[in-house]
């Protein structure tokens, strides 16, 4: 089970996260905002105001909207 430690915006639905592991990965969110959750991400600044929530060791929104650690860790890009 992963966990994040870090979220950087970088651009478009592209987040930089750091992981339990110290690992960095760069995931792209934008074929994931399926779901009326997600739909108020599909605004780019509103993507931008993510923040990581340390009591559930994610990145959140201000409407809740979420991302499972693990998933985020296996559609990510190592850099």
């Amino acid at each position: 089970m992963h966990w994040i430690t870090d979220v950087t915006y970088i651009e478009g639905y592209k987040l930089k996260l750091k992981f339990e592991n110290n690992e960095y990965k760069l995931v792209d969110l934008q074929p994931h905002l399926d779901g009326r959750i997600f739909e108020p991400l599909k605004d780019i600044l509103y993507f931008k105001s993510v923040t990581l929530n340390k009591d559930i060791d994610t990145i959140v929104w201000p409407n809740n909207a979420d991302f499972s650690p693990d998933f985020l860790y296996e559609i990510g890009q190592s850099v």
